[in-house]
């Protein structure tokens, strides 16, 4: 018995002695190795505090967390905190009511969360192989939790692929007058390198795993000069079942939107929209948005699956009231001027790169109808169009506008290849167009002619100048009845050049275009002509020749044959060589040899398939119509068209062609600058 006491005594003391020398920080390096092993990365914590009882409260001090492997240049450590502390409900979890903790604070958490350029980041932890394990882990139910305080955070975020480096600043604000408290987010640096500030107040943090009460957001976003505000609330956030918020965007530009979005939009003119954001079925919904954009209004839904790879944007856009120069960047161009411009090269067509943003990004579908278009450049009445774009194709279903009693309607499609360039089909129609609405001299023109047409391009480039060098495709072009040739001519070809034409071609003033037809073919980058034929109320014009638009050059012969019988009418043939910017203009004199030259020009081109064109394009009956007929039953020469139509080079030599001194006896001078300005003088100014 005394051995026994003693041995119970010697237990009893040692327990007293172990409970009086007790430290937890005898397993703090127990912790650092097993947590170090685990997240394979430095991990240590100074000191372990433990305080026992039926909810044990648990305290690490100065927690940090080193960076991983290729990561040591950095300053600061991976995370830190001064002190972390958590309470456990103990009892309710051993009897079986489940793990719950009533609490756990945070002081004073750092982190450093670094991506860099290849992609690689500090932030990816390794994972586990036991697949078992995972799966279990995975149907473990989360622990019931309480209060939780953040006191003093501060992320430091480097995103070298998003051009980011920011400070989030995140505190909790305590339960007061009744309310579950809230977490507070600011935000500061530099964000897709502009400046991002924003300012975000949320719900308790305990009210996230809450199924049954929405959680609420209000914050507001500023990134360069791009402003955000979002106010309601997002049901079940964990599981993101849903969403009630009101959203406002505003900025100068929409293509800003593309870091904060992820969606790809054009460049636009000073915008301001507000909506309703929305969540379900595995979409994000921007529904029932309106606002303006530049001096036009904006409104429709867009809906974006973030699950599909790359994601696929759905939108569905309207305006009433349009001005199309708020919508040149959705082809290309600079919003907010639709001005007609001179390239800023030498090139007679714009070769600035086609500008199409980040295809690959998104596959989309658009469709979009403007009501009214409000813009004096333009003689349209309204807008719509449809718009795909899968795996960086696009494919424009349809771009039509009403314009009085005609329209306007294009489609296209740009397939990707090599270079940043795109294999292009592209097709233009015109139909029943007033003439009327598309003069810019309006003071200058009276009549009331319609076009109708059509312009295909088959080619592959990455601007409007390459594509048509490389293409082929062509023009057909009906205009009837266009009123005042000598107005309407200039203002097409401009002022200087058309009414040289007109004077060469001794068409005179005032005279009416009852119809102008053109059948241009394009092969390889040079447009040659098939047919040619204006007609006025007395006199009947055909044209032959080629446009280069590699060299920007042209090659062209036109004639102009009385209608009527007169005699001594034929003023010759009228050269147009040169660059097109300025070609050169050689009006014919009244020589004999020239008459075996113009009759083969004075011969109309009308091919039959140009007909069907006239009837579709300006209405059946109309005087091109009856233009076409009566060339093929009484050519201007006499001539039935036969071998003499169609396409081939020039019969007028011109200084410009090597060996024209050799063609004929009549044209074997070379005429010189003095004879040439002789010439155009007494064709211009006849006495």
């Amino acid at each position: 018995m005394k051995t026994a006491g003693g041995v119970f005594g010697a237990l009893v003391t040692a327990l007293i002695v172990l409970v009086l020398i007790w430290q937890w920080d005898w397993f703090v390096p127990y912790i650092n190795r097993k947590a170090t092993a685990a997240l394979q990365r430095p991990v240590s914590i100074a000191h372990l505090h433990v305080h026992l009882g039926f909810k044990p409260t648990i305290t690490v001090d100065d927690l940090k967390i080193g960076q991983p492997e290729g990561f040591s240049k950095e300053k600061d450590d991976f995370a830190s905190a001064h002190a972390i502390t958590v309470k456990v409900d103990a009892w309710r979890y051993l009897t079986g009511g489940g793990l719950s903790v009533p609490l756990i604070r945070v002081d004073t958490p750092k982190g450093d969360i670094v991506s860099l350029a290849d992609g690689t980041n500090n932030y990816t932890f390794p994972s586990s192989s036991d697949t078992s394990s995972q799966t279990a882990s995975s149907s473990t139910p989360l622990p019931k939790l309480g209060k939780i305080e953040i006191n003093d955070g501060n992320i430091h975020v480097a995103m070298a692929k998003l051009k980011t480096d920011m400070h989030v600043l995140i505190h909790t604000v305590l339960p007061k007058d009744g309310d579950d408290g809230h977490i507070v987010i600011d935000l500061a640096g530099r964000y897709a390198r502009a400046p991002i500030t924003g300012h975000i107040v949320g719900g308790a943090l305990l009210d996230l795993t809450d199924t049954t009460h929405p959680y609420p957001i209000d914050g507001r976003l500023a990134n360069g000069p791009t402003y955000v505000t979002l106010r309601g609330t997002v049901d079940d956030p964990i599981h993101f079942q849903g969403t009630n918020l009101a959203l406002h965007f505003a900025g100068p530009d929409m293509s800003l939107l593309y870091p904060l979005t992820g969606v790809p939009i054009p460049q636009t003119p000073p915008y301001s929209v507000t909506g309703n954001l929305a969540y379900s079925n595995r979409a994000i919904r921007f529904q029932k948005f309106e606002g303006r954009m530049g001096s036009s209004d904006i409104g429709g839904d867009i809906n974006v699956d973030p699950h599909q790879k790359p994601i696929f944007v759905d939108a569905a856009l309207h305006s009433h009231s349009v001005d199309l120069a708020d919508l040149g960047g959705f082809i290309g161009a600079q919003p907010g001027d639709t001005r007609k411009t001179e390239p800023a090269s030498k090139r007679v067509l714009p070769d600035k790169t086609i500008n199409v943003p980040k295809l690959n990004a998104a596959n989309v579908h658009l469709t979009y109808h403007g009501d009214h278009i409000r813009n004096k450049n333009w003689p349209l009445d309204n807008i719509d169009t449809e718009l795909d774009i899968h795996d960086g194709a696009i494919n424009l279903k349809h771009l039509t506008f009403a314009t009085g009693t005609g329209t306007i309607s294009a489609n296209a499609t740009l397939e990707p290849t090599k270079n940043a360039q795109f294999h292009t089909r592209f097709r233009l129609d015109v139909s029943r167009l007033p003439l009327s609405r598309i003069m810019t001299s309006k003071d200058m023109f009276q009549g009331e002619g319609t076009i109708g047409g059509h312009v295909t391009l088959n080619s592959t480039g990455n601007s409007v100048a390459t594509l048509v060098e490389n293409g082929n495709g062509g023009t057909t072009l009906v205009l009837d009845r266009g009123g005042d040739v000598t107005a309407l001519l200039p203002d097409l070809l401009g002022l200087k050049l058309g009414s040289a034409i007109l004077s060469a071609l001794g068409i005179p003033d005032r005279s009416k275009l009852e119809c102008l037809v053109a059948d241009l073919p394009l092969k390889d980058g040079i447009v040659h002509t098939d047919a040619m034929l204006l007609q006025t109320g007395t006199t009947r014009t055909s044209g032959t020749g080629t446009v280069n638009f590699h060299k920007d050059t042209l090659d062209y012969a036109v004639t102009t044959r009385s209608i009527g019988p007169q005699i001594l009418s034929l003023p010759g043939a009228v050269h147009i060589f040169g660059p097109i910017n300025s070609p050169t203009i050689l009006p014919g004199a009244e020589l004999i040899g020239r008459v075996a030259a113009s009759v083969g020009l004075g011969i109309v081109f009308p091919p039959a398939a140009l007909i069907p064109t006239i009837q579709l394009g300006v209405g059946k009956g109309s005087a091109c119509e009856k233009a076409i007929l009566e060339a093929n039953e009484h050519p201007a020469a006499g001539i039935a068209p036969g071998a003499t139509t169609g396409l081939g080079p020039s019969s007028i030599p011109h200084p410009a062609h090597p060996g024209a001194e050799k063609r004929t006896k009549a044209s074997h001078h070379r005429l010189s600058p003095a004879e040439i300005h002789k010439a155009w003088e007494k064709k211009s100014n006849p006495k």
